[in-house]
């Protein structure tokens, strides 16, 4: 049964940054795309340079929030350079996806799972699935490793020619049944805001992308306060150009101002747009033989205008099981746990 949704309320801009157990019941909707070749074909130069954050900001008026493709926010942020190195850089990859006639970038991470024929990619729920139009994401593909070699978008030529290892096409894509209820990005919807899209072979090389990049173990159970974490990301607004993989990191905390106790996560961080879905990890080697190694937690999923902070949700059993389902679905999918 729905549960009635609780919109968030706020005084201040609140925007997202464009996460096992037996699957019980689910929905199905379409392929993702016609074949990986055309997802390849479709990215253009010119369309990705029209890509946008998929950005939500809270109307002062409605109390609702709506889409806006850039995020005005304030003039001091926060976020460096990530230049350590390792397999952080590999396996955050930009997202690129179109929803109707609008092209939309967000982050994302390769996760560890236990199938040969596919990889698995982890994000945000509103970069898969348009909650207010109920529809999944198109012409879903993931750059890997796009810190190492970034594009330049001239006029001519594909996109996906210039980067280090090549584009992977998702062939199905994984969002949860409770957000794509919600009739906007509401409360309720933050808590669900986490979506897996399944990979097939692709890149230069034709291979499965975790072979290539390798993938980062994923914990879906609630993570304590002040648990020392690092999130990572593709942002694309203000100082930011979407080319540098940026990272935050701080103690982890929660947020007060939705009226839910311990709802979503919070961490203190300045990206903006164009870090959705980028990951948010604990036990992080920053040096050593395994630097760039952590677990991932958490996702980013918004924001709030006057705060230089970002906010995830909880990943949980829900998360565990639409992992195990993707691990097997050859369609689009709304889980329902």
């Amino acid at each position: 049964m729905k549960v009635r949704s609780k919109f968030l309320v706020a005084t201040t801009a609140v925007f997202s940054l464009m996460t096992v157990i037996v699957p019980t019941t689910s929905v199905s909707g379409k392929v993702a795309s016609t074949s990986s070749t055309a997802s390849v074909r479709f990215w253009t130069n010119a369309r990705v340079r029209q890509a946008v954050s998929r950005d939500f900001e809270l109307n002062s008026e409605t109390k609702r929030f709506e889409l806006r493709g850039k995020p005005a926010l304030p003039g001091t942020i926060s976020g460096s350079s990530w230049n350590g190195g390792g397999r952080v850089v590999n396996t955050t990859g930009k997202v690129l996806f179109s929803m109707g006639s609008n092209y939309y970038v967000c982050s994302a991470s390769v996760v560890a799972d236990s199938m040969t024929n596919r990889s698995i990619v982890l994000t945000a729920g509103h970069c898969v699935y348009d909650e207010t139009n109920n529809q999944f994401a198109e012409n879903w593909i993931f750059i890997p490793s796009w810190d190492t070699q970034p594009t330049t978008l001239d006029s001519s030529g594909l996109f996906c020619d210039s980067t280090e290892y090549g584009c992977w096409t998702a062939q199905s894509l994984v969002a949860s049944n409770a957000f794509a209820e919600e009739p906007g990005f509401t409360v309720t919807a933050t808590q669900h805001d986490y979506g897996f899209a399944v990979m097939g072979s692709g890149g230069f090389s034709n291979q499965q992308l975790d072979l290539v990049v390798n993938s980062q173990p994923i914990f879906s159970a609630f993570v304590g306060v002040d648990t020392e974490t690092w999130a990572f990301g593709y942002p694309s607004q203000g100082k930011y150009k979407g080319d540098d993989l940026i990272y935050c990191k701080g103690l982890l905390s929660f947020d007060s101002r939705i009226g839910v106790d311990w709802s979503t996560y919070k961490l203190g961080c300045g990206m903006t747009g164009g870090s959705s879905g980028g990951p948010w990890m604990r036990d992080f080697s920053e040096t050593g033989t395994s630097v760039g190694v952590g677990t991932i937690f958490s996702v980013t999923s918004y924001g709030y205008g006057s705060s230089k902070s970002l906010y995830g949700p909880i990943l949980n059993s829900e998360t565990a099981g639409m992992l195990s389902a993707a691990q097997s679905t050859s369609e689009n999918l709304l889980y329902q746990s």
